[in-house]
């Protein structure tokens, strides 16, 4: 089943050697693993060093990699793992918004909000819900904001998320099920779970 999965193909290649798989690899997932790092630790520089950090120990481990899940499976385990123990290493810092790249690229919770809408207004409002979903992730305590980031933005299942966080299936879905509840709540009026702008109440719609 592993196998199946375009990027355990291409670990492979790095594991027997074959030039330019790795840097494949790395550009496949730098980016990805960067916004998620910096929405788990809250320092965009720190998340940098840490998303290098782990792509310096799929590059170690190569030999004996063996394929058993999804390559993003095993790397966001190896992510989420230093994440961890960069936070009980230091008093935990604010986390900060993610701030795209010159690329364009959004960070995930600039996706949650994206239209095709382009006027200037629209990107005020986008601009204001990102933020606001920032703060909101920020709220949630460490394990929730990982389960969400994974489910939401790396479109992990249960499963998935279960083996990257050491959990339970069960477990995952609790604590999806939580960290939900306390998103509407901090996202009341403002946007769905599903990231689109709330809609205007009846009386401020336009005639």
């Amino acid at each position: 089943m592993a196998l199946r999965d375009p990027d355990v193909r291409v670990m492979l290649r790095v594991r027997a050697d074959e030039p330019g798989a790795f840097a494949e690899l790395v550009g496949q997932y730098q980016h990805r693993l960067v916004a998620v790092m910096h929405h788990l630790i809250g320092d965009a520089t720190e998340a940098e060093d840490l998303a290098q950090e782990a792509f310096l120990r799929v590059y170690r481990a190569r030999k004996k990699y063996r394929p058993r899940s999804k390559f993003s499976t095993w790397l966001f385990t190896i992510a989420n793992n230093l994440a961890r123990n960069s936070l009980r290493s230091r008093q935990r810092k604010p986390v900060t918004p993610f701030v795209s790249s010159e690329s364009g690229s959004m960070g995930p919770h600039e996706q949650m909000v994206k239209d095709n809408r382009s006027g200037p207004m629209q990107k005020v409002q986008r601009k204001e819900l990102a933020d606001l979903i920032q703060e909101a992730l920020a709220a949630l305590n460490e394990r929730q904001r990982v389960a969400v980031v994974l489910n939401k933005f790396e479109d992990m299942n249960y499963a998935e998320i279960a083996e990257v966080m050491g959990l339970t299936t069960k477990g995952v879905k609790s604590l999806l099920s939580r960290a939900r509840m306390n998103l509407r709540a901090a996202l009341a009026g403002y946007v769905y779970m599903d990231g689109a702008p709330a809609p205007e109440e009846e009386s401020e719609r336009p005639v």
